[in-house]
């Protein structure tokens, strides 16, 4: 029952941010770039004040796996390079924690484009 629940939160909060997100652009002129780089920077922010560790435990990937998760990670990359690093890791810190979901994102995209026979829409 545990895991069932655990679930059940992940869905929940994913879902959340996910109709926050189709909300902003069916009600707005925002489009779907300027709302993943406002949901990445809202990541980051959300860290920083401190809400979005407490969202993270509550939720898990319902909360990390959406491009605020990323914002999230790179936030919270950085704050710890402060600690051990000095100014530096604030420079550092956001890339080394974020290092290997975007080395797998350039793999399995490379690998799609590998695979996919994508046509021009003319």
């Amino acid at each position: 029952m545990d895991l069932f629940m655990q679930y059940v939160k992940c869905f929940t909060v994913g879902g959340l941010i996910c109709v926050i997100g189709q909300i902003l652009l069916d009600r707005t002129k925002l489009t779907n770039g300027k709302v993943m780089v406002l949901f990445l920077v809202s990541g980051a922010v959300l860290q920083a004040i401190g809400v979005y560790g407490p969202i993270v435990e509550f939720a898990g990937a319902g909360a990390t796996v959406p491009i605020s998760g990323f914002g999230y990670t790179l936030a919270k990359g950085a704050m710890e390079a402060v600690t051990s690093d000095g100014l530096l890791g604030a420079l550092s810190g956001g890339l080394t924690a974020t290092a290997s979901g975007i080395t797998v994102a350039v793999v399995f995209g490379y690998l799609a484009a590998l695979v996919a026979n994508p046509k021009s829409k003319s």
